[in-house]
Parts: structure tokens; C-alpha cells; sequence
């Protein structure tokens, strides 16, 4: 693509007209031309020259990339929206809807307010990208804006220049580069280089200056060499140097800290040829006339880049020890490297433009252009949280490992096993639970490298990813993913468990002879929250189901009664006295338990439910064993009707009570040194602790007895338990 500069609408059109011939495309194009003049009559640049020269260049541009006539035809109206209070629903009848919704998608945002310019620019990318998402010519017209806007920036206040350089080699030059434009990209690199580092740049300059007739001499002469070889072996081909742009010498200075002439590539000779045999023949005619430097030898034809980019490179050791890059490629090899995506679906007489077809061509070919989609649906409407995602998942996306079926996959640095399979399929990252890299079986958390061949492992009896996943996981597609799925999943147990608290709820009203309905209710239970810790609804439920709240004692609370409705006191005091008076007794054991009516017998507490100070508690009257205490929701006693006996908690005596208790967990590593510290950090005394792996769940359920003061005690460490990473249920259980 040649820098030419168009002032006319002859200058446009014969440009159009080298590979347009179309009547109907070369109409629609004049009348967009003169559309665009009309409306932006009277508007002037910076510059001083009329606005209009602006829109004409881009459509110049657009045309010496060989896009179609409705690009054309958009890029020559694509301010008309924003500049020229020229409406949407006006410019469809002129044009075609296809037309505006490429000129509404290339158009900036202007009207919105935002807090910052860095939400603004932003939000604008945020626009850009979800449309590059829905259809590539709007990018291809905003890179064009913005090249010719980069090519024009010297009328602009140097401060204006400097914040528009930035946004230029932060966003619109990766992009070019990730759609393979090469030519764009490395004029928009340059461009901004001159504006933001004007000093390094021409140093720069003069050093490449300084040493050109010098390096033009040697590579003429490895040229004349390579040339006479080639042709004695009877090869077709084109043979030329090429010059490095400034900003790619500029940073690998800066990002390998070496001086100018430690750069191997300054002396760069591309040969073009006609196969791909071809090259890879004339690779080896150059290995074995020059000495190749290892680990420099690239084959992107075989592995071709994100960007669709073939070539073969390799590094050799000329006449006189100098250092030269050779790269190899066919003809479309190479019209594909400077023109990207521009070169690939370049418009062609005849043939039916299919926009649809388009993009599916180009998810094919451009593997990061599902991410991008991915991106664009994953994440929320903060602006500045799209970007960053944007530029972690996709622009810093430098690793490249592969599938057992040889797919190329692109991330960013320190990603995993588990970003790698959410790049594959999200079910593939719901149901992972192993991976093997280069055949052999690693860690989720094993930091991938360029080259590696990744095979996840899954299982359909996964329980689905880990909290501790977040820990690790690089891709914000995998963070949203594994947030997504947690997310879901704790609202479903938290929904279950809400029905067995509403359940249990309603089960022990019936059992207590009153009316479920009247108390199992939202409005009814809220006033109580307080009272049992919890400030929703769904807590409160969950805390029932779970038993850290019991629902005796929630009964009681509601309806101000002690005791179920089931003890008949009065009947076991006359089983006790025989006489039939009223005189009542009370005896009190030594763990605090008060029981009225009853002389001299002996109480302790029930080994089943292991009630302590603070549970709702009844007498059961053994045969032989005296009172056995239980807690008042404990199965064993429930449907019992004659043996229980009122008792209730006195003056506790200053002692350690056993509760056993059962976790349930995603298995990892340190889970049980995690819950022991947290039974330890709230004083209570760990008697026992059994743990046991599902292998196929790949879940831990681990059973602890434990000593604890009270009720109060043990529903701090219930909750905090719960808190840890991996923990999935904490329930109190019964033997």
C-alpha cells in the first residue's frame, strides 16, 4: 500500500477502478463521494483545509486496500453521522441499512459523560470492539481513520498529539497487528513513536542513516549471492532487502536492553516464491551454503502466527562474520502478511459479498477472534473492566500451546491447564479434573510455555470447578466462567437448603400441635432475624437446615412457650409419685441440666446427638440409665410420645462439650492444616479428625469431634469453617 494522498474524486476513483468495474459499485461509491461533500460543506481541519479531505483520503486508502464498494462507500461517510446532524433512519433511505450500521458502529462517543478520559477512551474501545465482534470491516474503516488522523497529527497541540499517539500504540496498532495489517500497524508504531519519544526517534533515524549505504552494500551483495544460487537451481522467485521500522529497532532495544548494533535483523533480505515446496527448498540451499545460528530458525508456515501470518525465518552467518535475517515465503504469503485480513477477503468483481459468511471465515482463520466474542459476552458493561480484560486475554496473548489435534491455542503469560481448557469449551473447564502436558500428567496450576501440548482430562461426574481455581487462572474468560458456574451453584444449594429449613420448620409446628402456615412465613420470621444472627431470609432458612439454628427453638421463640407439647409432665410426675400431689422436685446433674418432677435419679447427656449448652434439649427416661438428655431435634427421640420428660439447662458448670461434625469440600492441597487452624484460632479442643477423598467427585468429606463451651461457641466456628476456600457444606451431624 503506497502513501499516496488523494485531493480529487478522479484521484479516488481511478484508484477504485483498478479492480472495480462494476457500474453499480462505482455509482453507489460517486454517490457516497458526493453525499459526504455536500454534508460536510463548510467544515474545516486544524489544518486550514476543508474537512471533507479528511473522509476522501480514508476512502483512498480503503480503495488501495481492495475492500468492497459498501466499505468504500462507509468509510467516505463515516462522520456524517456524528458531525453533520444527519440521522440514522435519513442516511438508510439514501444508502442501504448494511451502510449505517457501518458508519453508527465507526462512529465515536461524544454525547455520553463519564467520570475520566481514561473511562472515555474506554468506553469508545469498548464500541469499537464489539463491533470488530459483529462485523471486521469496522475495524478496517477505524484503523483507516485513524492512520490518516496519525498522518495529519502535526497540526494538533503537542499535548492532543501526545494523548492521541498513546491511544494509538496502546489499542489501534496491536489491533492491526492481531488482524496481520502489517502495513498499518508499522506506519501507526512509527507515527506514534515520532510524537511521544521525538528525541529517541531521531536518534534512531540517524543511526539506521548512518549505517545505510554500509548495510545496503552487504545485502546487495548477500542478494547478488543467494540469486545466482537460486537461479542455477532453476527456482522462480523475487529477492529484495527490507528495512526494519524505527519503533520494532526502538523496542527491542528497550525490551532486550541491547545497543543499536547488537540487533541481529537490521540486514533483512525476504525472497518470495511461488509453493510452499519452494520454500522450504530454498531454506535448505541457504542452510547448506551459509551457516545457520541455532534456535533462530522459525516455521510459521507449518505453525502459522494468531494473524494468519506464514513465513519461514531463519537467521544466517554471511561473508565476514555479518549477521543476516532471511525470511521465505510464496506470493499470497506475502500479500497476507502486509495486508492481513484486507488481503484475504479482498473484494472481488462478481463475487457476492456475504458479511455473515465473512465472519465465520474469519473465526475460522483468526483462532483470537473467538476469544474476543468471548470477551465481549463475558464481561461486564464497566468499560474499563472490558479493556482490561481485552488487553490481558488478547493483546498480552504470547504463549501459544497446542492440542493433541495440533489446534493452536494463544494466552497470555502465566496461564494454566484450567485457562486453557475454558479457551477450548467451557465445559471442558466445568468438567476438568486432570492435565497432561507433553504426556505427562501436571497440576492445574502448571504455568504453560509456547510449544506445550495440553490435553485436559475430564470427568462426567465432576463436581465443577474450585474456588481455589481463582487463585490461578490468568484469562478473565476463565475467571468469569468459574465465577459464573460458583455463583449458580451456591444458589442452587442455598435454594434446596432453604426448602429443608422451611420443611423442618414446618414439621416441628405440626409437632407441636399448631398451625405451620400461620408462623412459616417471610413477614412472620423477619422480626426474629436478629435474634438467631442472620439478616435474610435465605440465611436464616439455611441456618434451620443446617442445624446452627434450631427449629425447636425457633418455635418457641414464635410462640412463647418452653418445652414440646408432646412432654406430659404431669403424667411421668405421677408415674414418679405415687401419691398424685402436685409437689415437685427438682434435681440438677452435674452438667447443668435442671429436671422438674424428678427425685434422685441419674441424668446425663445422649452420646447420639451430643446436645450442649444453648441447644433446645429434652429428657428421655431410659430403663436402667436415668434421664438421657437429647437434643430436642434428635432423631432418635422424635417420634417418641411416653418417655419424655421436660428438662431444661441450669447453672452450666465451667466445662468442654463434644460435637461432632462433618465437612464437606472440593479436595486440595492444605485443606485440613486451613480447617484445623480455624478450630484452633476459636479455642476449641480437636478430639478427633477423619478425612476421606471421592475420587470420582474428587470431593473431601471430613468428620471432626470436637470440644466447645456452648451453642454460641460452636456456631462461630461453624460459620467461620465455612468461610474456608474449597468448603462446600458444615453441618453438625448425629451419630
Amino acid at each position: 500500500m503506497h502513501k499516496g494522498v488523494a485531493r480529487t474524486k478522479d484521484d479516488l476513483m481511478n484508484e477504485v477502478k483498478t479492480y472495480i468495474q462494476s457500474a453499480e459499485s462505482l455509482a453507489l461509491i460517486e454517490k457516497a463521494y458526493d453525499y459526504a461533500f455536500e454534508k460536510h460543506s463548510g467544515q474545516f481541519r486544524r489544518s486550514g483545509e476543508p474537512y471533507f479531505v479528511h473522509v476522501l483520503n480514508v476512502g483512498y486508502i480503503l480503495a488501495q486496500m481492495h475492500v468492497g464498494p459498501s466499505t468504500i462507500a462507509a468509510g467516505l461517510l463515516h462522520d456524517v453521522l456524528e458531525d453533520c446532524e444527519v440521522t440514522s433512519e435519513e442516511m438508510s433511505e439514501v444508502f442501504t441499512p448494511e451502510i449505517t450500521r457501518l458508519v453508527e458502529a465507526v462512529s465515536k462517543i461524544k454525547k455520553l459523560e463519564f467520570k475520566d478520559e481514561k473511562e472515555y477512551l474506554a468506553a469508545n474501545h469498548r464500541k469499537i470492539f464489539i463491533a470488530l465482534a459483529k462485523d471486521v470491516r469496522v475495524i478496517i474503516i477505524k484503523l483507516v481513520d485513524r492512520l490518516h488522523n496519525m498522518r495529519t497529527l502535526q497540526f494538533m497541540p503537542e499535548e492532543k498529539q501526545k494523548k492521541i499517539a498513546s491511544e494509538t500504540l496502546e489499542v489501534y496498532a496491536p489491533i492491526a497487528h492481531r488482524l496481520g495489517i502489517s502495513e498499518i500497524k508499522n506506519e501507526l508504531e512509527d507515527l506514534s513513536f515520532y510524537y511521544l519519544h521525538r528525541e529517541d526517534y531521531y536518534n534512531i533515524a540517524r543511526l539506521v542513516e548512518n549505517k545505510k549505504a554500509e548495510r545496503d552494500a552487504q545485502v546487495t551483495k548477500m542478494i547478488e549471492d543467494i540469486s545466482q544460487m537460486l537461479t542455477e537451481k532453476g527456482l522462480q522467485f523475487r529477492i529484495f532487502g527490507r528495512s526494519k521500522h524505527l519503533y520494532s529497532i526502538y523496542k527491542k532495544m528497550k525490551t532486550k536492553n541491547k545497543r543499536f548494533d547488537e540487533i541481529l535483523d537490521l540486514l533483512a533480505i525476504r525472497i518470495v516464491t511461488q509453493t510452499e515446496t519452494n520454500c522450504y527448498e530454498i531454506l535448505g540451499y541457504i542452510h547448506a551454503a551459509y551457516r545457520p545460528i541455532p534456535g533462530r530458525l522459525k516455521d510459521y508456515i507449518a505453525m502459522p502466527k494468531m494473524n494468519m501470518y506464514q513465513s519461514l525465518h531463519t537467521t544466517i552467518v554471511g561473508d565476514e562474520g555479518r549477521i543476516f535475517e532471511v525470511q521465505i515465503r510464496t506470493e499470497e504469503m506475502d500479500s497476507v502478511a502486509e495486508k492481513g485480513v484486507a488481503a484475504h477477503w479482498a473484494y472481488k468483481e462478481g463475487k457476492k459479498y456475504d458479511p455473515t459468511k465473512e465472519q465465520q471465515e474469519i473465526e475460522e482463520k483468526l483462532t483470537w477472534f473467538k476469544d474476543l466474542d468471548a470477551v465481549t459476552q463475558d464481561v461486564s458493561e464497566n468499560a474499563s473492566e472490558y479493556m482490561d480484560a481485552l488487553t490481558r486475554d488478547i493483546f498480552e496473548a504470547n504463549v501459544y500451546v497446542m492440542t493433541p489435534k495440533g489446534r493452536v491455542i494463544d494466552l497470555p503469560n502465566g496461564s494454566t491447564p484450567i485457562d486453557f481448557a475454558y479457551r477450548v469449551h467451557t465445559e471442558v473447564g466445568h468438567s476438568a479434573v486432570g492435565a497432561i502436558v507433553n504426556e505427562m500428567l501436571v497440576p492445574l496450576n502448571t504455568v504453560l510455555k509456547t510449544g506445550d501440548v495440553v490435553q485436559i482430562k475430564t470427568s462426567k461426574q465432576s463436581v465443577g470447578p474450585s474456588e481455589d481455581w481463582l487463585k490461578f487462572v490468568k484469562t478473565n474468560q476463565a475467571r468469569n466462567k468459574i465465577r459464573n458456574f460458583l455463583m449458580k451453584k451456591e444458589t442452587e444449594r442455598k435454594s434446596e437448603y432453604v426448602e429443608k429449613g422451611e420443611q423442618m420448620l414446618r414439621d416441628e409446628f405440626r409437632k407441636r400441635g399448631y398451625d405451620e402456615k400461620e408462623y412459616v412465613d417471610h413477614k412472620k420470621l423477619e422480626p426474629y432475624f436478629s435474634q438467631f444472627q442472620v439478616s435474610t431470609y435465605v440465611d436464616f432458612m439455611y441456618a434451620v437446615a443446617v442445624k446452627s439454628i434450631s427449629a425447636p427453638s425457633v418455635v418457641e421463640k414464635m410462640t412463647n412457650s418452653r418445652g414440646a407439647k408432646v412432654m406430659d409432665t404431669e403424667s411421668l410426675a405421677k408415674m414418679y409419685h405415687r401419691d398424685g400431689s402436685d409437689r415437685r422436685s427438682t434435681s440438677v446433674s452435674k452438667s447443668g441440666i435442671r429436671v422438674a418432677g424428678v427425685d434422685s435419679m441419674m441424668i446425663s447427656l445422649a452420646q447420639c446427638c451430643c446436645p450442649i449448652p444453648g441447644d433446645e434439649i429434652v429428657g428421655y427416661i431410659s430403663k436402667g440409665s436415668g434421664v438421657k438428655v437429647h437434643r430436642a431435634d434428635c432423631p432418635n427421640i422424635l417420634h417418641e410420645k411416653k418417655r419424655l420428660i421436660q428438662v431444661e439447662w441450669d447453672e452450666i458448670p465451667e466445662a468442654k462439650y463434644e460435637v461432632n461434625i462433618s465437612i464437606l469440600s472440593h479436595d486440595r492441597n492444605f485443606l485440613l492444616t486451613d480447617l484445623v487452624t480455624v478450630v484452633s484460632q476459636y479455642k476449641a479442643n480437636l478430639q478427633t479428625i477423619n478425612s476421606s477423598v471421592n475420587n470420582e467427585t474428587l470431593t473431601c468429606t471430613t468428620k471432626m469431634t470436637l470440644l466447645v463451651n456452648d451453642a454460641e461457641h460452636l456456631r462461630n466456628i461453624l460459620a467461620n469453617l465455612r468461610k474456608v476456600n474449597s468448603v462446600i457444606t458444615v453441618e453438625r451431624t448425629i451419630r
